[in-house]
């Protein structure tokens, strides 16, 4: 028995080429029927989501036979002329099979650990068993391929928060503070940057949430979602002395803070650190502020290493993901094999 499948996905294809193989839900049942059909193929699922589309087929034909036929399948079926299909991918086991097991753990995402994947593999699953179009092989693959993306989920950290600069500003500071929970923080901004800061603060309870904008409706708008409170552009260097943390993430072409501006705003601080974290290009603070005892000043560059960090870390993570799959699918290739013998 051999388990076999052909596709296409986000690097494979461009958009404009997935639009072309797509399938919707209703055509399923059909397509599936008549793919089967033939005789060659005895078992099938066919998977369709924005950033692929796979056919998985299982048969007692030799692998390049059911290879040629889902192929000839997917072209046919999607009335495309053939020398379309170079985009078109195909593996045999064990490649089949780990292939599977990377969708649905959200190893072949276009985000990384994301999983909707497993969603809608599973819905394609659910349309391929209703009509009978599965049987053991498949039945016990897919299972497979479910059951490792839980245990990835629960072993390894590859599904846990995205990262975004925003959020990895916000773990800097919580390093330096060693919690947030009592600090008052001042955002400067608010665009995609500063909501996605805010977020992250909250998250970590910041104990109050200070925002400001040239156009104070915007800092309105945000400080009403994450239960802050907003004081007027001109205002906010007389703020200063008052919080721990300021994240800055306007679109001013020039620096809004430097020394000369903070420098009363400091001695009233007595010596309580300051932390602030330009996430602006161009900057918005000049660097002259690290002249003062106490503040700590970082840009998007500092913070782009430490998010290089995160992708090394999920790295590991992801080794070990493989290292999963591939001793699942090898218990799965000896259960199979004994089962046909």
């Amino acid at each position: 028995m051999s388990i076999v499948v052909a596709g296409l996905n986000h690097r494979s294809a461009s958009v404009e080429m997935r639009e072309k193989f797509a399938f919707a839900d209703a055509e399923l049942p059909q397509a599936l029927e008549s793919f089967r059909s033939g005789g060659i193929v005895s078992e099938a699922v066919i998977l369709s989501t924005c950033n692929r589309v796979e056919v998985y087929a299982a048969g007692d034909k030799p692998a390049g036979q059911l290879i040629d036929t889902t192929v000839n399948f997917l072209i046919k079926s999607r009335n495309i002329s053939a020398q379309l299909n170079s985009e078109i991918y195909t593996m045999s086991e064990p490649d089949s099979l780990i292939h599977l097991l990377r969708v649905a753990s959200g190893l072949d995402s276009m985000v990384l650990g994301e999983t909707e994947i497993l969603g809608q593999l599973k819905k394609a699953y659910d349309i391929a068993l209703s009509g009978k179009h599965t049987g053991n092989f498949l039945n016990r693959s897919f299972q497979r391929a479910f059951n490792v993306a839980k245990k990835i989920r629960s072993e390894t950290n590859i599904q846990k928060g995205s990262i975004s600069v925003a959020s990895v500003a916000v773990e800097l500071a919580e390093k330096i503070f060693e919690t947030i929970k009592s600090r008052k923080v001042l955002v400067i901004g608010a665009g995609d940057t500063a909501e996605k800061s805010a977020r992250a603060l909250v998250s970590r309870e910041a104990s109050e949430i200070i925002f400001t904008n040239r156009s104070i409706e915007k800092a309105r708008v945000l400080a009403s979602e994450f239960n802050g409170t907003v004081i007027p552009f001109e205002d906010f260097i007389n703020k200063i002395s008052d919080v721990d943390i300021i994240i800055s993430s306007t679109s001013a072409p020039n620096y809004i803070l430097n020394r000369h501006k903070i420098s009363n705003a400091i001695q009233k601080r007595k010596n309580r650190s300051l932390f602030m974290i330009d996430l602006a290009v161009p900057r918005n603070i000049n660097p002259d502020v690290t002249g003062f005892e106490n503040v700590y000043l970082y840009d998007i560059d500092d913070l782009r290493e430490i998010a290089e960090n995160y992708l090394k870390q999920r790295l590991a993570d992801t080794q070990h993901c493989e290292k999963i799959i591939r001793e699942k699918v090898d218990e799965l290739l000896r259960h199979i094999n004994s089962k046909h013998h």
